[in-house]
């Protein structure tokens, strides 16, 4: 807890900054939405007209702590995303130091010490003076014996992994704003939420207080909406054509007010497309309860949030509201469960579905014969997929088996990667004595890989001690607020029943037409572990009503019955005329768990947008 006088003290310095700024803009640059993300970002970013204050960037998915658990096993210096120091620093430092940007990145990983050894030496071998500070305290494996017997699944109840190698709470952005409050030009973190990097600069830039929770929701949703790069700015749009070019695709540029409210643009000349659609679409991404989106400063409530134009290449969100935090720390548990392979050919003439699937279910009996002669277990899991099928639309793909040129998709779990290794040296064998026009698609014997697990839980902030180290010095202890004091907002109303007309606008005797439901919304999905997300926004308010009465929970369970394990949840974002569907046990394990093609909830929802809706007709004239 923060003592009583500190806590007056921080109230005080936040007023004294707020009345200072209180008209300033705070503009941030959103640089990286992944380990691997496009070099292009930086450059564009760096050097515009109007300067940036801060550049972030987000390396961590839900599976990259755990590759990076592996890496810092096989080399101690390792852990860590090497991008950022080769990609950023090495190229761009001098320019960042003459332009007084500052960096904040969650690019430390497994390893934050070795990412700053590595960003200090090319500094200095550069000769580029910028000040350093870490955040630590996330990676807490060194707990994990004494957290397993207290500790289950959030989401499933399933008891904590034996074996880990990696468990590490999502910190919030206290920290990143305490080392900037130091002077740090470079803030560097192992993991922290996703929006914490944007949150954490804003918090400094403004002097946010701890309890300002409408101001921390603010910040929260500017870094919700640029963490995933150009997402923001025309990727994955609904409206894909309406975006002329992704070849230089403008990485988001968030410009901040100091009473939470956001602006989304993008550096000046670059292609992509910022529009209402596509800032919409990217708010409901990778969410559940909008009423109720945690992380570990505050409580967001985005349900009434205003998405609105606000100039060329320019749409403005504002109306966020926040509530106290809660007084846990969301965890994630990384364990390596045996291996897995993947095994892809090309399969083309007449019949090609056929001739695929029946080639898949051959080398997976032929292997299992392979494992009994060998005395090993049978494989743990295994997966035939033919791409071309429309096998991920389920019972809604065209019908027909006609397509004449499709992919194989083979894929197999087992404890042992000998086992992996007899399987995949019979793959392409299929070349030459399975079915006619049967072709390699990559070179050489698919490899196993690991395959690793996710378990997700809730730890006390209390127990987690966060830490900070600035340059050379010592790590010190940072008293955080643990208590938390989230109070969930009161549930909507049920809905009435329906009609047995009720799918239907009103019948007022004019011309009806058949659409695809794309012709109404547009829509975006995304994924958390097991779970998808499927966000739906009206095109027109008129179309509303529609969607409500349409898309209820029991039909969208139904559509998707073919990948849906879970139930089906519907929650509504008035602000925005939204729907955002939650689908549990959707993804066959998720991440790398998953043997699915779209194991990360990409397609799910182009797979809702072709539905079939009956609209009057000059609906869509």
């Amino acid at each position: 807890m923060i003592h009583a006088s500190r806590r007056l003290a921080l109230s005080r310095l936040s007023h004294a900054r707020r009345t200072s700024t209180s008209s300033k803009v705070v503009r941030i640059g959103g640089a990286s939405a992944f380990w691997g993300d496009s070099a292009i970002a930086v450059p564009q970013l760096l050097g515009g007209p109007e300067k940036l204050d801060f550049l972030v960037f987000d390396y961590l998915a839900e599976t990259t702590l755990a590759i990076m658990a592996y890496m810092r096993e096989k080399d101690s210096s390792q852990g860590y995303a090497t991008d950022f120091v080769d990609t950023t620093i090495k190229r761009h430092a001098a320019q960042i130091k003459a332009e007084g940007v500052r960096l904040i990145s969650n690019a430390g990983g497994m390893n934050p010490l070795g990412c700053k050894a590595a960003i200090e030496a090319e500094l200095a071998a550069q000769g580029v003076d910028l000040k350093v500070g870490v955040v630590l305290g996330d990676d807490l494996v060194a707990q994990a014996a004494a957290l397993r017997p207290h500790v289950t699944d959030m989401y499933t109840g399933a008891p904590f992994p034996a074996h880990v190698k990696s468990v590490n709470a999502y910190l919030g952005a206290r920290p990143i704003a305490a080392l900037l409050d130091e002077g740090c030009d470079i803030v560097l973190t192992g993991r922290v939420v996703d929006s914490a990097v944007t949150l954490g600069a804003c918090m400094h830039a403004f002097g946010w207080a701890d309890h300002e929770y409408d101001r921390l929701a603010g910040g929260t949703i500017a870094g919700h909406l640029i963490e995933c790069g150009a997402q923001a700015t025309g990727g994955l749009h609904t409206d894909w054509e309406a975006c002329e070019s992704w070849v230089n695709i403008g990485y988001p540029i968030a410009e901040v007010e100091a009473d939470g409210s956001v602006t989304i643009t993008k550096p000046r000349g670059t292609d992509g497309l910022v529009c209402v659609g596509g800032v919409a679409e990217q708010l409901l991404y990778e969410v559940g309860d909008p009423a109720a989106y945690h992380v570990p400063d505050v409580a967001c409530d985005f349900t009434h949030a205003a998405v609105v134009p606000h100039g060329a290449e320019r749409v403005r969100v504002s109306g966020v509201r926040g509530r106290p935090p809660t007084d846990t720390y969301k965890a994630t548990v990384t364990h390596f469960d045996g291996f897995r392979t993947d095994a892809l050919l090309v399969v083309a003439g007449i019949d090609a579905e056929r001739k695929a699937r029946r080639t898949g279910e051959a080398l997976l009996a032929r292997g299992a014969a392979m494992l009994r002669a060998a005395s090993l277990p049978p494989f743990g899991a295994t997966r035939v997929e033919v791409l071309g099928a429309e096998q991920m639309f389920g019972a809604h793909a065209r019908g027909g088996g006609d397509a004449r040129e499709v992919v194989l998709k083979l894929s197999a779990t087992h404890a042992s990667r000998r086992a992996l290794e007899l399987l995949g040296r019979e793959v392409a064998s299929a070349a030459t004595s399975m079915a006619p026009g049967t072709m390699g698609l990559t070179a050489g014997r698919p490899r196993p890989a690991p395959l690793i697990r996710n378990f997700s839980c809730l730890l006390p902030k209390a127990g987690v001690s966060v830490r900070v180290l600035v340059g050379d010095g010592e790590a010190r202890e940072l008293p955080l607020a643990t208590a938390g004091g989230f109070v969930p907002p009161p549930p909507p109303p049920p809905p009435p029943p329906p009609d047995d007309d009720d799918e239907a606008p009103p019948d007022d005797g004019g011309e009806r037409t058949t659409v695809l439901l794309s012709r109404l919304c547009w829509a975006r999905s995304g994924d958390k572990g097991d779970t998808a997300n499927v966000g739906v926004i009206a095109r027109k308010a008129e179309y509303v009503p529609f969607l409500r009465r349409h898309l209820t929970e029991q039909r969208v369970a139904e559509w998707y019955a073919h990948a849906v394990e879970g139930e089906v949840r519907r929650y509504e974002v008035p602000g925005i005329g939204g729907f955002n569907f939650v689908l549990t046990g959707a993804l066959g394990g998720g991440g790398t768990m998953s043997l699915r093609t779209d194991s990360l909830a990409k397609a799910f929802a182009q797979q809702l947008l072709i539905m079939e809706v009956e609209v009057p007709s000059e609906w869509v004239a």
